[in-house]
């Protein structure tokens, strides 16, 4: 059988942490004085804590200074942090378990690429982190997203040629990174957020139950 490498990204492809992001983004933007949307928080996926605070502050037009910002970041990741411990296997994302059961069957290597410096536990408390072969997170990387760092990375690890590597994405900077990396970029969520990917699903329990046999045979 031949093989690929096969990606994910974490928060929004295998488990909504988005959500904890947002609540925690917005609480710290209310403190500031900032109004914070899921408008605004779109536009953070995938992006670094340092740089996502900096683009809250440039949107609501403030300063603040260095020890301020440092303890700011330290107070949402803490937040963030407690809304992760309540994680359980039920969170995993519809069809993401099964899918990732069906490359394991099929002898396909599996690697993580995700800016989240949390990705090792929270893969431990879904109760999945053995599923992957190699796991790449924001400790690893110095290059965020569009930046296609994170997955030439993961590709190594897995020793897998860059062409030969299915990305799966949930935000536009992520599609673009997979897409400068020159690997298959499919997209996880709204189509009309996700153009530049190859495919759009909502949902890994939206696509074909031969999914993986076509990606198998799929050349970017």
């Amino acid at each position: 059988m031949s093989k690929k490498g096969f990606i994910f990204d974490l928060d929004g492809v295998v488990v909504d942490t988005a959500k904890f992001h947002f609540v925690a983004w917005q609480r710290l933007a209310k403190s500031l004085d900032i109004n914070f949307t899921e408008k605004e928080n779109e536009q953070l996926k995938g992006v670094s804590r340092v740089r996502s605070l900096e683009k809250i502050l440039e949107w609501g037009n403030k300063t603040i200074d260095q020890e301020t910002f440092d303890e700011k970041l330290v107070q949402k990741n803490e937040e963030y942090l407690e809304m992760v411990e309540t994680l359980t296997q039920d969170d995993i994302l519809p069809g993401v378990h099964d899918f990732l059961l069906r490359l394991r069957e099929s002898e396909q290597p599996i690697a993580l690429g995700s800016a989240s410096k949390n990705a090792r536990p929270i893969l431990e408390k879904l109760g999945i982190i053995d599923l992957f072969d190699a796991i790449v997170d924001g400790t690893d990387v110095s290059n965020a997203k569009p930046d296609p760092e994170v997955f030439l990375q993961a590709a190594d690890l897995l020793h897998m040629n860059k062409r030969k590597c299915v990305v799966f994405e949930d935000s536009i900077a992520g599609i673009q990174a997979a897409n400068a990396a020159g690997m298959i970029s499919i997209g996880i969520g709204k189509e009309e957020n996700l153009k530049e990917a190859d495919e759009v699903f909502a949902g890994f329990n939206e696509m074909p139950a031969d999914y993986i046999d076509q990606l198998l045979k799929k050349e970017k």
